[in-house]
């Protein structure tokens, strides 16, 4: 089988544009996209391909062109068969369903990418295991995010805004990191770097505290404007900054207890999107890439909240107090969030026991992923 296929499984924001630039770099993909959500899919094929655009709402975008999948399917067992490779660029919530169903269909030797990880990888495993395929030999891998930002902004058709400098991310066991990036690093257009473990690529999740923080902080701004703003621009504000700044200190602080080398995500935007700001005020109202996204979510329901509250907050959460750590500002985004949307995320988000970790102890923490 050739080292340059990948199966693409589902067909949102990132799906699709992963698809788009994997097949535009001359890699042979098979976009998966499932029964009743492959709208996009009959589009590509009346339309012949993916577009991104060269410009949106006066603005210059990146990568613009066409291209087309090799393969589109709504089969997972297709999807399995194309390539020992297959990526999830998919939301953190549609992770475990969509494994079960591909579980039947996989064969030892199969890597499964995970953008974002978010954990992911660690509740995967436990999954296989509980469902009869542990003898089934399973490379995971969690990035710390999607190489783009990026936006559908009509069927087939893409606007991507920019694109990271380079990936960290990191496999489970933790011992594959290195022999797992490599296979990777032909498929995807960008420098993969390693991170120590699934844990690091969970914590090092850029999404953190920009999202949820500025979401809850603006929240009748969002409802009653209808998104129509600059979300990272009009929703940071000197106090917001200082807020963002104090929650990310409590998962640095996360981070040290756990023996982790975390960045500040001042640090790590920087370095990813090749800036240098000084503050995560300027970094909001100033960046290129974020100051082209002329929109903003409506509501509490937004991924910013319901996909990054439970999968990121609540992991970083109870991380915190497994090693004894008081984090009163991520405790606040935990009840507002929850107030929001009637939804108790500590116990409803990604916890220690669905990553299959509930009776580890902080010393031995970091073997459990090998």
């Amino acid at each position: 089988m050739s080292s340059l296929r990948v199966s693409v499984l589902g067909a949102g924001n990132a799906g699709l544009t992963a698809a788009y630039h994997l097949s535009r770099e001359g890699v042979e993909v098979c976009l998966y996209g499932a029964p009743g959500f492959d709208q996009q899919l009959a589009v590509i094929e009346e339309l012949g391909g993916i577009t991104a655009l060269p410009a949106l709402d006066g603005e210059a975008l990146q990568l613009a062109g066409h291209a087309s999948p090799h393969t589109l399917t709504r089969s997972l067992a297709e999807a399995a068969a194309f390539a020992d490779i297959l990526l999830l660029p998919v939301p953190s919530f549609a992770q475990e369903a969509l494994f079960l169903a591909l579980l039947p269909h996989l064969r030892s030797g199969q890597l499964i990418c995970l953008m974002p990880g978010n954990y992911g990888s660690l509740v995967l495993r436990r999954l296989q295991r509980e469902h009869g395929y542990a003898a089934l030999d399973l490379t995971f891998v969690d990035c710390i995010s999607i190489p783009w930002a990026t936006r559908i902004v009509a069927p087939a058709q893409l606007a991507i805004f920019g694109i990271k400098r380079h990936l960290p991310a990191a496999a489970l066991p933790a011992s594959r990191t290195a022999e797992a990036l490599a296979r990777l690093q032909p498929l995807l257009p960008l420098p993969l770097t390693p991170l120590g473990n699934v844990l690091e690529a969970g914590l090092e999740n850029i999404n953190f505290g920009g999202h949820p923080l500025l979401t809850i902080c603006s929240m009748g701004l969002l409802e009653n404007s209808a998104g129509r703003f600059s979300f990272y621009r009009d929703c940071c504000s000197p106090g917001v900054a200082r807020a963002a700044e104090q929650l990310d200190a409590e998962r640095l602080q996360v981070g040290r207890a756990l023996g982790l080398t975390l960045r500040s995500e001042l640090a790590a935007m920087n370095d990813l999107y090749g800036t240098q700001f000084d503050s995560v005020l300027a970094l909001n109202r100033q960046s290129d890439t974020h100051s082209k996204l002329h929109s903003a979510p409506e509501g509490p329901q937004s991924r910013y909240i319901s996909e990054d509250v439970p999968y990121l907050l609540v992991p970083c959460h109870e991380l915190a107090r497994l090693c004894g750590l008081a984090t009163p500002i991520l405790d606040a985004c935990l009840n507002l969030a929850g107030a929001f949307n009637q939804t108790d995320y500590r116990r409803h988000g990604r916890t220690l026991a669905s990553m299959g970790l509930a009776s580890t102890a902080p010393d031995a923490l970091l073997a459990a992923l090998d």
